[in-house]
């Protein structure tokens, strides 16, 4: 039977190491957040597809023609 002591040095770090994880919880929520309101106020799909930066004519809305 093995006794283990902890040292305070221990302690501390594991209250640092809460600290650390809590605040890279927070920043995680906030992207993902950020990211859910940005595609949620787009309105609709056609409008995140045109942030590709690619062209593509068939989003481009055509022209009646002239008469």
């Amino acid at each position: 039977m093995s006794m283990r002591v902890e040292h305070e040095l221990h302690h501390r770090r594991r209250g640092r190491n809460w600290g650390v994880g809590l605040l890279l919880v927070g920043f995680v929520a906030l992207i993902f957040g950020l990211t859910v309101v940005k595609t949620l106020s787009l309105g609709s799909i056609v409008e995140l597809e045109r942030f590709d930066h690619v062209a593509r004519p068939q989003l481009v809305p055509q022209e009646a023609p002239a008469q």
